[in-house]
Parts: structure tokens; C-alpha cells; sequence
């Protein structure tokens, strides 16, 4: 069986990515959490002991590594049906926007961290690059959502493309992010699935704090509401 290597729930969106895609396609792993260590970079030689990189997500299989979310994906795919779209125009637009998740919206990563338990008020005077990531991300949304009928961005089945964009959902929420209609409906949507539900209240759970995560999210706004569980 599948390994999945992942980090704190709170704050590590790149894990979810993979975790949600599994957890959704009923495809069976193990679950192996990783809590990030304290100091900035010190999870690294930790995280190396099952990670060439020293990053989660990492998937293992058997002798096989997989140490990318995006290389995770690709490697399920070969394997399970439903990770992308079987149609070919469909497969396309889901692997781009997936890919431009992946490299991109750094902005967006940078003022607002993951931290799914908190909720902020950002300064009105936002950053208008930050006003650009937010603004691209209604426009794909809506794209996908328009050409391939909904209620998933590629079409009536969730895949690697929706599971990508799945933290974006945990950052309107925690950040209270202005989107369109349509692109918050689908936000909502992600939200209720199953495993979003049970990752979420896994990170409410949590009562490890990683100060570096605590310092940005600080820096991003006015924090209105803690919902975790007490720091321990």
C-alpha cells in the first residue's frame, strides 16, 4: 500500500494536495504525519530520512519514491483511472491549470499562508499583485467551470486538477477572500467534500504551533478568530 508523507494539516497545503486526491478517489494509503520542526529550515535533515528533497508530500511505494506533488500525481495517474479527465480537450486544460497552480500564485502563497484554523481580516489596501493572483484564480475557475459543465473544474468528476486548487479553498476561508459568485460556489464546494471535512477538522485538532507559519499569517492582516484546538 501507498505511503503518504505529509506535514502539520494546519499549515501544509502542498500535502493536501495529494492526501484530498487519494482520500476523494478512494484510492487506499497509509497516512505518515511529519510535524515540521522548529526554526526556519530545520525540518530539512528530518524530512530527508523519507525524502530525497527534504519536502513533503513524498509518496512511497514499495522501493519507489515520489517526492513532488505534481510527480505524485503523475505517478497515480499511471496507475488509477480518474486522476485526469479521459477527455482529451478536458486533460489538457486540467494538466495547465494544475501546472500553473503548482509554479505560480506566489504572491498569493506568500500573504496568505495556510493556516487552516484561523480566521483574518486582510489591510484594505491590498497588494495589487496579491489582487492579481486572486483575480487570475476567479477567471480560471470560471473557465473550467463554464467549458466542462461543473461542478468540478474539468467536469462532473473531481480529479488532480481540483485537488491542486483544494488549499486556495482554505485561503479564501481563513482570509475571507473576495471572489466571484461562481468561483466561490465551487470554493464552498471543496469545502464540504469529505476529506477536505476530515482534514479540516484533523488541523483544528492540532495543537502544535510552528512560529515561522504564526509570524507570516501576523504579518498578513488582523487574526479575528483562532478555532484550533490549544497550543500544547
Amino acid at each position: 500500500m501507498y505511503e503518504l508523507y505529509i506535514a502539520n494539516k494546519n499549515y501544509s497545503s502542498w500535502s493536501l494536495r495529494p492526501w484530498m486526491l487519494l482520500s476523494e478517489l478512494g484510492i487506499p494509503f497509509h497516512e505518515r504525519m511529519m510535524s515540521f520542526a522548529p526554526g526556519t529550515g530545520s525540518s530539512w535533515s528530518a524530512f530527508r530520512a523519507f525524502s530525497p528533497s527534504g519536502k513533503v508530500p513524498c509518496l512511497r511505494d514499495g522501493d519507489t519514491i515520489v517526492w513532488d506533488s505534481l510527480a505524485i500525481t503523475e505517478y497515480l495517474a499511471e496507475r488509477h483511472p480518474g486522476v485526469w479527465p479521459v477527455d482529451p480537450m478536458a486533460r489538457a486544460w486540467a494538466r495547465c491549470a494544475a501546472a500553473e497552480m503548482h509554479s505560480g500564485f506566489g504572491v498569493l502563497r506568500t500573504h496568505c499562508s495556510m493556516s487552516c484554523g484561523l480566521r483574518v481580516r486582510l489591510a484594505d489596501d491590498l497588494l495589487q499583485a496579491l489582487r492579481t493572483d486572486i483575480a487570475r484564480i476567479d477567471e480560471l475557475w470560471g473557465e473550467g467551470l463554464a467549458r466542462f459543465g461543473g461542478p468540478f473544474l474539468a467536469g462532473s468528476a473531481l480529479g488532480a486538477v481540483d485537488a491542486f486548487f483544494a488549499p486556495v479553498a482554505f485561503r479564501i476561508q481563513t482570509y475571507q477572500l473576495a471572489m466571484g459568485e461562481k468561483a466561490a460556489a465551487y470554493a464552498q464546494r471543496l469545502l464540504e467534500l469529505p476529506a477536505m471535512q476530515r482534514w479540516y477538522a484533523d488541523a483544528l485538532r492540532e495543537t502544535w504551533r510552528d512560529q515561522e507559519h504564526e509570524d507570516a499569517v501576523k504579518q498578513s492582516g488582523i487574526v479575528l478568530a483562532d478555532l484550533r484546538a490549544p497550543a500544547g
